[in-house]
């Protein structure tokens, strides 16, 4: 599927979220029903259109609510240039040790010191159902002159793109 800039959404999906190390990813907390929110390093490899992938410990919390209520919500917020994506999806825990191999890399190693062999280590799927985004321009003047202009004139401020994408037909 296409976008109105003629991009596919996966390319633009991709490119919103490369360069934002950490998400921050929402369970249904499974005691009370609550929503808990808690950040996440992102994988480094490239959305494939399908999945995000996040190493975690199986037996934490997250991975606990899951089991409840597999929908979750991962945001991504780059404030300095202005882009915000809001994911919906269904998590599942995987421990298959070839895909975390795919995954990994050193960096992991700060919250997993053993490396894969790191025990209890797997990894939480996010099979993506639909996303939203806000792309605004990043220049920080063109921003102001665009709201100031909207205060004088009256006219709603228009902030830059916001798109809806939907990965499942």
């Amino acid at each position: 599927m296409e976008n109105k800039n003629g991009h596919s959404d996966v390319e633009k999906f991709r490119e919103l979220i490369k360069d934002i190390k950490i998400a921050m990813l929402t369970t249904v907390d499974e005691n009370n029903g609550s929503l808990r929110s808690r950040p996440m390093g992102t994988q480094l490899e490239d959305f494939d259109g399908h999945y995000l992938w996040f190493f975690t410990y199986g037996r934490s919390p997250k991975v606990q609510d899951v089991q409840q209520d597999r929908q979750v919500n991962v945001s991504y917020a780059d404030t300095g240039s202005n882009r915000f994506v809001s994911v919906s999806g269904r998590a599942l825990l995987v421990r298959d040790r070839q895909t975390m191999e795919k995954y990994w890399d050193t960096i992991y190693k700060a919250w997993f010191p053993d490396g894969l062999d790191t025990p209890d280590i797997a990894l939480l799927q996010v099979a993506v159902d639909k996303a939203e985004y806000w792309d605004a321009p990043s220049n920080k003047f063109v921003t102001l002159v665009g709201f100031l202009k909207a205060v004088v004139t009256g006219q709603q401020y228009e902030g830059g793109e916001n798109e809806k994408i939907n990965f499942k037909s």
